[in-house]
């Protein structure tokens, strides 16, 4: 896995600047002399900045909508411990079983028809776990998780392919927006589920901003239906990519974070009010600690841009992330501001890895695959993180050993950024992993 930098130039040269028309890795209809696309429309810029947004908002929201309400919902409708412990593990399975699948649906539809399959499903999937039944908040969470899985893994690919020389810019855009969304989700949907007078009513009203983002999307869709190349798109196979070491460190990266990531998103507020602190003031501190993801993502991106940083930017995410678990295991719950700032900070690691799967491959086709990899493995083996939190949480009736686990993998995660950021790595072509995979390319 090259480490370049997020910024770096020779990363965005491999970056086709295909238009908004042209399928994942096909050709543009016609090219300007010297191999460049022809410039897309003023409207196709503007309505895919705004996409961009409006997708960003929702790829968090229905997840920390949900486990705000966790405590909540378990009183209201009564289901058990085991199910308490399936339900945050919803989101990151089905982004391994579903984002596996990512690869094969672009290569079929197109990037902007996935997303907007994906968006569809989400809102559905969001709406759907309005109704008051268990049934409907696991298949609601199972389908909504399932359109998220595939816009996650799409995201990339859709930046490359119609921002290739802003990708740095606008994932920064888009980690911030997704984080935005999070955070506001996190913040008010404790007080409108009081307004309402039922949990489940809260987080089916999440879903009503997915509606926005499919709508906001469709425009984005129909100019490339309606200017597709005629060409049929490559793909590339993810799964040999496995087989080089760039496949297998940007896995292992993306495991971690995910995991560390989304055993905190969906247990943080439970885990402060089991500790004694109200329902509300729980939500406001995981809200808190996703609003410094903000900032802290897009320091870090502007770190990791310059020369010979992007190893601290690793380091100083990584160690902070450990610093807030450790505070978490330590203070009171009266000082639940602390670990959550600390987190925060340690959740910006995702733009850094994003920025990376952005940058890698050398065509659109082969970022998918790599994104499809990094992904739908990584998100299989954090499924662990949340269904784990909550058995051992079960099983010892309190908070520490899951912690002590999470603070043990924040240590592999500062090994694993060492590797993935040595110099050595920096030096080889991405090439060779195409070479690699060329066997998988139908």
């Amino acid at each position: 896995m090259p480490a370049t930098p997020p910024a770096s130039a020779p990363a965005a040269a491999h970056a086709p600047a295909t238009g908004t028309a042209a399928p994942p890795s096909a050709a543009p209809p016609s090219a300007a002399p010297g191999g460049a696309a022809p410039a897309r429309p003023r409207s196709a810029v503007v309505f895919g900045v705004i996409a961009l947004v409006l997708i960003g908002l929702n790829l968090r929201a229905g997840i920390t909508g949900a486990s705000a309400l966790l405590h909540d919902l378990q009183a209201v409708l009564g289901y058990g411990a085991l199910v308490a412990a399936i339900i945050p593990s919803i989101p990151t399975l089905c982004f391994a079983l579903a984002g596996a699948a990512t690869s094969w649906l672009t290569g079929k539809l197109g990037v902007e028809k996935a997303i907007l399959l994906s968006l569809a499903l989400l809102a559905g999937g969001l709406l759907l776990r309005g109704i008051p039944a268990t049934g409907m908040l696991v298949a609601g969470s199972v389908v909504g998780m399932s359109g998220l899985a595939v816009c996650n893994v799409a995201m990339p690919s859709f930046i490359r392919e119609h921002f290739a020389s802003r990708t740095s810019l606008m994932t920064a855009v888009y980690t911030v927006t997704m984080t935005t969304g999070g955070t506001l989700t996190s913040v008010l949907v404790v007080p409108l589920a009081q307004a309402l007078g039922s949990p489940s009513a809260a987080v089916g009203a999440v879903g009503i901003a997915a509606v926005a983002a499919f709508l906001g999307f469709l425009p984005v869709a129909l100019h490339a239906h309606r200017h597709a190349a005629p060409a049929m798109a490559l793909r590339v196979s993810p799964w040999p990519l496995l087989r080089t070491r760039k496949g297998q460190l940007l896995t292992a990266i993306f495991a971690l974070q995910a995991l560390l990531a989304y055993a905190l998103l969906s247990w943080f507020p439970y885990m402060l009010t089991t500790m004694g602190l109200g329902a509300t003031d729980s939500g406001l501190m995981s809200g808190l600690m996703q609003l410094v993801s903000v900032p802290a993502g897009m320091v870090l991106i502007a770190l990791g841009a310059r020369p010979g940083m992007l190893r601290p930017a690793f380091y100083l995410v990584s160690t902070t992330m450990m610093a807030g678990i450790a505070a978490l295991l330590v203070l009171p719950v009266g000082l639940a501001i602390i670990p959550a700032v600390l987190l925060g900070f340690g959740l910006g690691i995702f733009p850094l890895v994003m920025v990376m799967i952005s940058r890698s491959g050398t065509s659109t086709a082969e970022t998918t695959a790599l994104s499809t990899l990094a992904q739908s493995s990584g998100y299989l083996l954090a499924t662990v993180g949340p269904f784990g939190m909550g058995l051992l949480h079960s099983a010892t009736g309190g908070w520490t050993l899951p912690l002590v686990l999470l603070l043990v993998l924040a240590l592999v995660q500062i090994v694993v950024s060492h590797l993935i950021t040595r110099p050595a790595m920096a030096g080889k072509a991405s090439g060779t992993a195409s070479r690699r995979t060329a066997a998988g390319r139908k």
